[in-house]
């Protein structure tokens, strides 16, 4: 039944389903995780100093934005959005928000999230391990825990992940930071996540 509505971008099926939807989110569970993982394709396409997943894209944007990604599920001759976000932010009623949409514009808020490939694992460690009360390192160290877990790598470097806070600063400034790649291959040091490059001879 479904051949009939399923090459239709903006036809639901009799069921209420669709499809271009649902293999767009089905596409999005085979991809990198959304945590931070950086899939290095060619060291000669490292010619930008911005990174591959994560943006700094406004003070106050998630509605609008699941706005114009719900439109593209509607209107013919479009094609929903392939992807899934996640938006961190902060602001002054709420403090710290965390937002996941999916491609039909659909969005909530989290306490934390994952997208990507083993994604349902990632959610369990983030269920188990999830504190309220965490302090900013224990964050990092919780996200490091996740992908080191869920990746499919045997250990992290900072060649295969980036890491970005959103952090507000002693004068209540909120700050977005990107960690470099000496700073992260640190911080996978520190907590564990890595091991240490074997020194030439």
């Amino acid at each position: 039944m479904s051949r009939r509505y399923d090459s239709r971008t903006t036809i639901f099926s009799p069921e209420g389903r669709l499809y271009q939807v649902e293999y767009a989110m089905e596409a999005i569970g085979n991809a990198g995780s959304a945590i931070g993982e950086k899939k290095v394709t060619s060291k000669l396409l490292q010619t930008s100093t911005y990174s591959e997943k994560m943006y700094k894209i406004d003070d106050h944007l998630v509605q609008s934005l699941c706005d114009t990604k719900q439109g593209y599920t509607q209107f013919g001759g479009l094609r929903p959005f392939g992807v899934s976000f996640l938006f961190a932010g902060w602001d002054k009623n709420h403090g710290f928000q965390l937002y996941m949409s999916d491609p039909s514009g659909n969005y909530g808020g989290w306490k934390a999230a994952a997208v990507g490939a083993n994604n349902q694992a990632a959610q369990s460690l983030l269920k188990q391990d999830y504190k309220e009360d965490a302090t900013r390192e224990e964050a990092v160290e919780l996200a490091l825990k996740v992908l080191s877990k869920t990746m499919d790598s045997t250990s992290l470097t900072s060649e295969k992940l980036e890491l970005a806070e959103v952090f507000l600063t002693p004068s209540g400034t909120v700050k977005y930071h990107v960690h470099s790649p000496d700073s992260l291959t640190k911080l996978l040091l520190k907590h564990g996540v890595t091991q240490p490059a074997a020194e030439s001879s």
